[in-house]
């Protein structure tokens, strides 16, 4: 038995570090928290301090016995969990829940895994920072009151099953503001004058004037002035400039980085570098800083010089902007400053490229340019055109990296032909052309992170699930705008001659940014109404300073609980029992045909049209479709949804149908539903082109083969190519090529589908309806139903037994609720109250300094 037990959270980090330990070190994951606040109750007792319950989960429970015996056979336990805030809880945690004694247990941190950093953090170890588990305490206790209480209002008041975050719900606010932003905007037309001139040797060069026409006559009245002009140089001033690198990467810039250059999501992108830390290549991930350490910056030094040359070598110190800027101690860097790239994953492999490159870079020398601004003069007006070049003297630091920029209309400058003060030009053409003002962009997730971050709002470790929470809880959804065709028009001026040309641009299209939906719009409404403290942007990132406080020890964590709840508690009262129901409704105008009003609001099953008031017995109503929103749609719009369902004909003795439904518009032919397909309104569906529609069903439905006496059928769905046999789906891979499936191929495709089926297999109870199968990443997942449990890695799932099976799911399934609604906040409370003194509360809950 080993004499040293280190745990860490992650097995993967435990693999690397006991590379560096001797063999009277044992290495245990923690898979993470191993203790937590209960997620089917409140779990804070507000009346003693604010006190949390803390629970082991049911998959954790075997975990925590075996580190438990291993704890108890050790000389000494080292808590090495990660070095922020976060880490040092579960480093407490496993102290609590382990039984560990001071006296035996020592905690270590350290913010690259390698060799040198894990045994100077042996040399140098800690007790428990109470301070630092104090501030993540407060944030997970302040959260889930915030989360605990406004949910039920959002269920009274708007609609069942919502949820309410502090962080979430700021996000969703700010995106739905900015989509308002958007409706909201009014295009302008203007017209933006460019040129290109020529010199006497034939070299060519473009050029601009500095101001734009707002009308159509006005640009060609400046061109008229330019007929039979003849130009020259008036002006060339040149002057040295330099660009001078980004800081190393924190959080957020990798995030936004790696979003612009390798179109990577915020989720996706600390995933891959989660996995770059824990296989020893960077740094810790969640940092706020831009530091990087002495030894970092002598490394850098010298890896620059060995590829570069001296001349491209500067080190230099950046300033951590972030307020409470403490997370970690250095910025996201290569722990290897001389490995340029790493044989891995080729997302990892990217993302570590990015890491390098900017690393490097913000140790390496300005550039050195030369910027060239000319001024070009007509002989017969006063307006001047203007052109700007640069030409690099010396790459510096962007012989490796160049920042990316979220503007994008951003362009390099270009490059300028030799030239002198009162040379001659002539003009090759002079072009008005239309251009139409832009509302500001939708947030993508990295820009969102930036936003956030730029109002101290959440933390680097809280950026991805804020994104993926406002997702998933379906308040944001990825925009999928195609955009449309607009015209505009372009005059030019070529030989004395002005003609006029008709083009077109496609506009407003923006896939992948993030859209309110309209269930986060009528949430978003409601709590910025009622709750207009939760949702203020100031109050927010001062609830992230006050973290800060108490991480340092400047502050009480259950002071400012207290402070916090003696305001927000009465508020929660007050809106529940005051506050109207919110619906998002909208009066759109009145039905032509039966003179009754016509709105929109969230119904039950989602957001609908209604024709007629609420107390009319023969109302009218229709769903709308998926992409309609209530804040947008038009009277126009709304009636059309009221002629579905449209019965059309028949086609094969069978009733054909046209409707819309809530994945979509769809024909009905017989019992199949055929989605129609993106851009077509089922309104404008003939019976013609219904039939097209199901006679290309009909011929993709067609089996291309038979194995065991049943069909197969091939499609594309949004997984790529597949094969459809025994209501089984197989996905084909590029080894095979889908138009030319041979029968051998079939076979050998089901086949290995109907092996791996069986293989992934651990256990089947068919008269309990329970298995157990194997899941991704090496884990098992129990399913019963609709219950799905996954487990973690360290649960050897083969030695399950059926009677273990069946209490984790009895744990998971809820209980149905059989009591009376509750009609106040203030019942609510006094029922979390009762089970807080009822229930064994706050197992090892405070910490104790």
């Amino acid at each position: 038995m080993a004499k040293n037990l280190v745990i860490v959270e992650s097995p993967a980090k435990a693999k690397t570090i006991e590379k560096f330990l001797g063999s009277d070190f044992k290495v245990e994951s923690s898979f993470g928290h191993i203790a937590d606040i209960p997620a089917n109750e409140m779990g804070v007792d507000i009346e003693n301090n604010f006190k949390p319950t803390y629970e082991v989960s049911a998959d954790k429970k075997a975990l925590v016995k075996k580190l438990k015996q291993l704890a108890k056979d050790a000389e000494m336990v080292w808590l090495a969990s990660d070095e922020d805030r976060e880490g040092e809880a579960i480093a407490w945690h496993l102290a609590e829940e382990l039984n560990i004694k001071p006296e035996k247990r020592k905690r270590i941190v350290f913010h690259e895994i390698t060799k040198n950093a894990i045994l100077k953090a042996i040399e140098n170890p800690r007790d428990i920072d109470y301070n630092l588990v104090n501030a993540q305490q407060a944030r997970r206790v302040l959260d889930r009151l915030v989360g605990y209480e406004l949910s039920p209002v959002l269920w009274r008041k708007v609609k069942r099953g919502l949820s309410a975050g502090r962080v979430q719900s700021v996000s969703v606010r700010l995106i739905v503001e900015r989509e308002r932003e958007i409706q909201d905007f009014n295009s302008v037309a203007t017209y933006n004058i460019s040129a290109e001139f020529k010199t006497e040797n034939g070299k060519s060069f473009k050029a601009k004037l500095p101001k734009s026409f707002a009308t159509q006559q006005e640009a060609e009245a400046f061109l008229q002035a330019n007929v039979g002009s003849t130009y020259k140089v008036s002006d060339i001033e040149t002057k040295p400039a330099k660009k001078s690198p980004a800081a190393p990467f924190t959080t957020s810039t990798l995030q936004q980085e790696a979003a612009r250059k390798l179109g990577l999501p915020v989720g996706v992108t600390m995933m891959l570098a989660q996995r770059l830390y824990e296989a020893g290549l960077i740094t810790y991930m969640r940092t706020d800083s831009v530091n990087l350490s002495n030894e970092a910056m002598s490394a850098a030094q010298a890896e620059i010089i060995r590829s570069y040359g001296k001349e491209f070598s500067k080190p230099r110190n950046f300033a951590t902007k972030s307020k409470g800027a403490q997370e970690a101690h250095e910025a996201i860097r290569p722990t290897d400053m001389s490995k340029h790239s790493v044989a891995i994953d080729r997302d990892q492999a990217r993302v570590y490229d990015l890491i390098w490159k900017r690393t490097l870079a913000s140790q390496m020398s300005d550039a050195q340019l030369e910027r060239t601004n000319l001024k070009v003069e007509a002989n017969n007006h006063s307006d001047l055109f203007t052109a700007t070049g640069e030409m690099i003297k010396f790459d510096g630091f962007l012989r490796v990296y160049l920042e990316g920029h979220d503007d994008e209309e951003e362009q390099e400058e270009g490059m300028l032909p030799s030239l002198k003060v009162n040379e001659p030009l002539s003009a090759n053409y002079i072009a008005a052309t239309q251009r139409f003002s832009r509302p500001p962009a939708r947030y993508s997730e990295a820009a969102l992170v930036k936003k956030l971050e730029e109002l101290g709002i959440g933390r680097p470790s809280t950026y991805a699930p804020t994104i993926t929470t406002i997702i998933n809880r379906n308040y944001v959804e990825k925009g999928t705008f195609e955009g449309s065709e607009r015209q505009y028009n372009q005059l030019i001026l070529k030989n004395n001659t002005i003609a006029t040309k008709q083009l077109t641009e496609n506009t407003g299209s923006d896939k992948g940014k993030l859209v309110p939906t309209d269930i986060g719009v009528i949430v978003n409404d409601f709590l910025v109404k009622n709750f207009d403290t939760i949702l203020d942007y100031n109050f927010t990132a001062k609830v992230e300073q006050d973290f800060d406080e108490i991480a340092e020890g400047k502050e009480n964590w259950t002071n400012m609980m207290h402070q916090f709840y003696s305001h927000f508690h009465p508020k929660v009262n007050d809106v529940m029992d005051n506050a109207e129901r919110e619906s998002g409704e909208r009066t759109l105008g009145v039905d032509p045909q039966s003179g009754k009003p016509v709105s929109v609001r969230l119904g039950k099953f989602g957001p609908m049209a209604q024709i007629g008031e609420r107390e009319d017995e023969e109302r009218k109503f229709a769903s709308l479709r998926s992409d309609q929103n209530i804040a947008s749609i038009t009277l126009e719009e709304a009636l059309k949804l009221f002629e579905l369902p449209k019965k059309l004909g028949e086609f094969e003795s069978e009733e054909v149908e046209v409707n819309n439904g809530r994945f979509g518009p769809y024909v009905k032919f017989g019992s199949q539903f055929i989605s129609l397909p993106k851009g077509m309104d089922p309104v404008d569906v003939s019976l013609a082109m219904a039939i097209e529609i199901i006679k290309e069903k009909q011929k993709a439905d067609a089996p291309i083969a038979t194995f065991k006496g049943m069909d197969v059928q091939k499609g594309v769905g949004r997984f790529g190519p597949f094969l459809k046999w025994n209501g089984m789906f197989i996905n084909v891979n590029k080894k095979y090529d889908f138009d030319n499936l041979s029968q051998a191929d079939i076979v050998e495709l089901i086949e290995d589908k109907i092996q791996k089926e069986i293989d992934k297999v651990i256990h089947n109870w068919e008269d309990e309806g329970i298995r157990v199968e194997k899941a991704r990443w090496g884990r098992s997942t129990i399913i019963s139903g609709k219950v799905k449990i996954e487990l973690s890695k360290d649960v050897d799932a083969v030695q399950l037994t059926l009677d273990e099976v069946k209490e984790m799911i009895a744990k998971k399934t809820p209980e149905k609720k059989t009591a009376a609604k509750k009609t106040t906040a203030t019942k609510a409370k006094t029922t979390t109250a009762k089970k807080a003194t009822t229930k064994t509360t706050a197992k090892k809950a405070a910490p104790k300094k």
